[in-house]
Parts: structure tokens; C-alpha cells; sequence
């Protein structure tokens, strides 16, 4: 792969505020309703993570207030169907779009670290939809809620550390390739 790998610049912009719309809608349709009629936010946006007793909590929660279940339900099924994908694309062409991982760090850096970088991403991707799936089951009444209520705080934890760990190689590549090209 070539530095810009010919993404046109347009299709990453697209991508960038397809995610902003879906995050709004996700944020101002579901995340602020939920919290308005139940006082506490979604274990989504809990950035710092949180562990099985906030789950029991949301379980409990849920089971007295009908609303809120229905609100949960409708942005798993809404935006939260979507917004991972676009975000995960986002960041790959992202990632293309910076250039050759040879590049990157300033140094060779070994075959398959570089083409793990491109795996990143993914690895959001499949974190935040196994949140999804997991909250699903957890706040259900199915036979998997246990191993559910289990799983949902490391899903979280999993999808934040990968998206974190994104940003800051976006970021670095960003910063690089702009670097080369001032003394280019």
C-alpha cells in the first residue's frame, strides 16, 4: 500500500459524519431520554467501565420500569445496529488513508505487527457489537443472562481500550505524516 492508498478523501469525510449523525441520534434519541426517566445513563457511555453490580442494578432497573426497557431495546436494534460498523470502517479507511505501515513509526517495523495495526479497528467493531448482543441477553430473561451479565462488563472494557488504543495510532500517524511532509 501506497501513502493514501487512493481513498478519496470525500468517502472518509462521508464516513466521519455519518458516525456524528448516528451518534447524535443515538445520544439525543435513546442515551438522554433513558437517563431523564431513569436517573442513571446507559452502561454504554460508562467510559471508565463498571463492573457486575452496575449490571445487577440495570437488570433491577429495568424489570420496574418498562420505558426504559423499550428505550434500551429500541437503540440496540436502531442506531446501535449501525453505528459500529460505520465507526470500524471509519477508522480503517483511516488507517489506509495515512499511509504504508512502514512508515508509520519512523523505523521498519515487522510484517505482521504492521498488518495487526490494520486489525484494530475490527476488533472495536466486534467489541461494541458483542456489548450489544450481550446487554441484550443480560437484561432478558434467557438461560445465558448469567454468562451475559458476566461478559457485558469486559465487552465494554474491551471496546474502549481498542477504540482508545485507535485513536492514539490515528493520531500518531496523523501527526507523523504530517511531520514527513514539512520536511519533504
Amino acid at each position: 500500500m501506497k501513502a493514501g492508498s487512493g481513498i478519496p478523501l470525500w468517502i472518509v469525510a462521508l464516513l466521519a459524519a455519518l458516525c456524528l449523525a448516528v451518534l447524535a441520534w443515538t445520544t439525543f434519541g435513546f442515551v438522554v431520554p433513558f437517563k431523564h426517566e431513569t436517573g442513571q445513563a446507559v452502561l454504554d457511555s460508562y467510559f471508565a467501565g463498571y463492573d457486575e453490580s452496575a449490571v445487577f442494578h440495570m437488570q433491577q432497573l429495568l424489570d420496574e420500569n418498562e420505558t426504559a426497557t423499550r428505550l434500551l431495546r429500541a437503540m440496540y436494534f436502531g442506531p446501535e445496529l449501525i453505528f459500529p460498523a460505520l465507526l470500524t470502517a471509519l477508522l480503517f479507511l483511516a488507517f489506509l488513508k495515512l499511509g504504508p505501515v512502514s512508515s508509520w513509526f519512523g523505523q521498519s517495523v515487522h510484517l505482521v505487527i504492521g498488518k495487526a495495526v490494520y486489525l484494530l479497528p475490527f476488533i472495536y467493531g466486534i467489541a461494541d457489537y458483542g456489548e450489544n448482543i450481550s446487554s441484550l441477553i443480560a437484561f432478558g430473561n434467557g438461560a445465558y443472562a448469567g454468562l451475559a451479565t458476566y461478559l457485558l462488563p469486559w465487552m465494554t472494557r474491551l471496546k474502549f481500550a481498542s477504540l482508545a488504543i485507535c485513536f492514539i495510532v490515528a493520531a500518531r500517524l496523523a501527526v507523523m505524516r504530517w511531520l514527513s511532509s514539512r520536511q519533504d
